[in-house]
């Protein structure tokens, strides 16, 4: 009885997240019709700007939306099950800090930076400089882990290895020339819109790649929930299953944080929801919901940011700390 409700929840969740996804395609400040649209996705637009505008800003910016929703909120179930803390999201081990210390070392050191310019330099050097960034605070952590058991010790290095660099970019934004500031600022509000062409593919990819991990680690997460001391008894490498899930967490949340900006509080929220949602602890379920659960949240939020003219990181917050009171003021054990 419990399988079959749960494969009709992943049918109605993956037939909910289609709708979306079509949804915003049809979101915009131009009217475009749903056969128009259906026509420019296969090249054959009725006329130049409406193939323009679907092919080249709003598709880029919807699989953006889609791919950046499943990833943080599949990197904050990991958090949550490794550290197993109801709150502990995709940053908690400074990844997001050390994306903002390479954007702001590329943004606030190499003078003004455009975030929308069509150099090649200035749309990819930002995002690499944070996938950087978060990459080295990734080896950080990891060599740290060799040598300390106790996860709950990792967990205060990460918040404070994260604090520490937050303070080195307040450094460099008191340093740095209004426009640079100004660019910086822009990049910390989150935007969906800025993905385009090559990198979509590159964050598809990562995206991609850190589901794959996060699949293959499903069954050392159902394990880790009863406790690290009897997965280890129970035979599971603890060192090799949190390599894994660093990696696939830097993969997920890193990249999107590198191309999108960060992205609060989805990561957290999203996971909770999901639990609510299924009612199921086996991460077999899980993960998948909240995949869908997340990509479909994050596609509201780009349509609610469209055409409010917010920026997305607002929206996020707004909508995943409601459900994070929820969870402390129910001091539920959720994980």
């Amino acid at each position: 009885m419990g399988r079959n409700r749960n494969s009709l929840l992943m049918a109605c969740g993956g037939a909910l997240l289609v709708v979306l996804f079509v949804a915003d395609l049809l979101t915009g400040s131009t009217s475009i019709a749903a056969g128009d649209i259906w026509k420019a996705l296969f090249g054959k637009a009725p006329d130049a700007l409406t193939g323009s505008i679907v092919t080249g800003i709003r598709l880029p910016k919807a699989l953006t939306a889609l791919f950046s929703g499943i990833a943080v909120s599949v990197s904050g179930l990991l958090m949550q099950t490794m550290f197993r803390n109801p709150l502990a999201g995709p940053y908690v081990l400074g990844v997001s800090s050390g994306a903002s210390l390479g954007a702001a070392a590329f943004v606030l050191g190499f003078g003004p930076v455009s975030l929308t310019g069509g150099s090649v330099v200035n749309s990819l050097g930002i995002a690499g400089a944070a996938w950087l960034g978060s990459a080295a605070v990734l080896v950080l952590i990891a060599f740290a882990s060799r040598k300390i058991k106790d996860i709950m010790v990792i967990l205060i290095l990460g918040m404070m290895l994260g604090s520490g660099i937050d303070a080195l970019v307040q450094i460099m934004q008191y340093l740095s020339d209004e426009t640079s500031l100004k660019s910086y600022v822009i990049w910390t509000m989150g935007s969906l819109g800025n993905v385009t062409g090559m990198q979509t593919g590159l964050l598809a990819a990562a995206v991609a790649a850190g589901l794959g991990i996060a699949a293959a680690c499903i069954k050392p997460l159902n394990l880790l929930m009863l406790g690290e001391q009897y997965a280890s008894t129970s035979g599971l490498d603890i060192r090799r299953t949190r390599n894994l899930i660093f990696l696939a967490t830097v993969l997920l949340s890193g990249t999107v944080t590198a191309f999108c900006g960060p992205l609060g509080f989805l990561g957290l929220a999203v996971p909770h929801l999901t639990r609510f949602i299924v009612r199921d602890a086996d991460h077999r379920v899980l993960l998948p919901g909240t995949a869908l659960c997340g990509g479909s949240l994050m596609l509201v939020c780009d349509m609610i940011a469209k055409t409010s003219a917010l920026p997305v990181n607002a929206i996020t917050s707004l909508m995943g700390i409601p459900v994070i009171i929820y969870v402390v003021t129910k001091n539920r054990r959720l994980v």
